[in-house]
């Protein structure tokens, strides 16, 4: 009894127990309270996204009016949002040095100019705009706590996970996504809690104020053998390459924009007038806004082609001059789509490639394999889990050191083919490339 006593119940013992359990009610109150205000936020952005995508299809003529909406968020942005311009790798960037501090303005800005983007028909999703609001929200949180360095860069962590758990309404992969996405080769445990419950609450949150979420269904799983094993590898190679292509391309027309069209304005103007052409010439709308209509006739019929192309240069374009929203369902449109045009050769069923496909080049793009990989038991039923497993990896390792987040930081190279130094951004190695080159 006296050793129990001792061995438990000792000044020292308790005042570790104290310092966990307070640990463990602080995280979970901040992750409720995050929660709850970025699932409400995240139920605002669904629903006037959905009314303002109607309201757009409903005026066909909107789509001209995307050039002014342009000069209209880079005027914002260079008058009222000039601390906010980077976005989601502002947040990043933030984790991984924690100077300064995030601007509160950033959510408010980047909602409005989100809406602009999708009222006119910019190519672009929402997660951008809810991981920012979650990221604000967060950050108010630590101004108002007066919360230290190393708790505060954990607080924006869970920020981002309640925006993409309340944006997909995928809580788990939400709870994974922000501790994964900062950097690749290395997934943020200590930010678990937070995360786990901001990502939850989240959820829930916008659930119970009616959000209604995409389901998509995939109609048949083949059965498991080599021959099949070895159809899903080799598309997943695919889908890895064209996450790259993706991620480069946008990443190109960033960096033209940046050289060339300096004002916020005018490179803005530029890509909705381009936007406008590629419109007219290719003679579909089916390119502008979310996609969603697309991505839900890849799962039950045929769809162009080379649909997968189309949504790559117009959200490339779209994001890189500067327009606002997000980049995960434009991903999942060109995998859906990509992998409905390559089931007829691979001998395999519509609906299960345009799945594969939809996770897979997420996976590739976002370097967030095991998130990705939750999120298609989440949005799938965990139907075809030996694949989708599989596709995520492949993909992931096939994609390199590329990604949609340029402030992404390498812990370690994915592999040691790959011969990159540990400790930098994507963006930093791509500078070194093209100096080499």
């Amino acid at each position: 009894m006296r050793f129990l006593i001792d061995r438990f119940f000792n000044p020292t013992v308790r005042l570790r127990h104290k310092t966990f359990i307070v640990t463990l009610a602080k995280w979970v109150f901040w992750g409720s309270v995050i929660g709850v205000i970025v699932g409400s936020a995240s139920t605002i952005l669904i629903n006037f996204n959905d009314y303002l995508t109607k309201v757009r299809d409903k005026n066909p003529i909107l789509l001209f009016l995307l050039p002014l909406g342009g000069i209209i968020i880079g005027y914002i942005y260079m008058n009222y949002g000039k601390g906010s311009r980077k976005g989601n790798d502002l947040i990043l960037e933030h984790i991984h040095h924690g100077q300064d501090e995030i601007p509160l303005r950033m959510g408010p800005i980047v909602y409005i100019c989100t809406f602009i983007t999708h009222l006119f028909g910019g190519s672009s999703g929402r997660e951008g705009a809810a991981i920012q609001m979650g990221a604000s929200i967060s950050e108010g949180l630590n101004r108002l706590f007066k919360i230290d360095k190393i708790d505060r860069r954990i607080l924006i962590i869970s920020g981002v996970s309640g925006g993409f758990g309340s944006a997909f309404g995928t809580p788990i992969a939400g709870t994974l996504f922000g501790m994964e996405a900062i950097v690749i080769g290395k997934t943020r445990y200590e930010a678990f809690i937070p995360c786990f419950v901001a990502s939850f609450v989240g959820h829930y949150t916008a659930t119970a104020l009616g959000i209604t979420h995409e389901h998509f269904i995939i109609k048949s799983i083949p059965e498991i053998n080599t021959i099949n094993l070895m159809k899903v590898i080799g598309l997943s190679i695919i889908f890895g390459f064209v996450s790259i292509l993706y991620s480069q391309l946008r990443h190109a027309v960033k960096r033209f924009s940046d050289k060339y069209m300096k004002n916020l304005m005018l490179r803005a103007f530029v890509g909705g007038t381009v936007i406008i052409a590629l419109t007219l010439i290719i003679g579909s709308r089916d390119y502008l806004g979310r996609g969603l209509p697309m991505v839900e006739k890849a799962f039950k019929g045929n769809v162009p082609p080379f649909a997968f192309l189309g949504k790559l240069v117009f959200t490339a374009v779209t994001i890189g001059t500067g327009f606002r929203g997000g980049e995960v369902i434009p991903l999942f449109f060109m995998g859906a789509t990509l992998g409905n045009a390559l089931s007829s050769a691979a001998g395999l069923p519509p609906s299960f490639l345009a799945a594969i496909g939809m996770i897979a080049i997420f996976s590739g793009a976002t370097n967030t394999p095991i998130s990705a990989f939750i999120l298609s038991l989440e949005m799938f039923e965990a139907k075809g889990i030996t694949y989708f497993f599989m596709a995520c990896l492949i993909s992931f390792i096939f994609s390199g050191h590329h990604g949609i987040y340029a402030s992404q930081k390498l812990y370690e190279p994915k592999s040691r083919l790959l011969n990159l130094p540990p400790g930098k951004t994507i963006k930093a190695i791509e500078e070194e490339k093209q100096k080499v080159q």
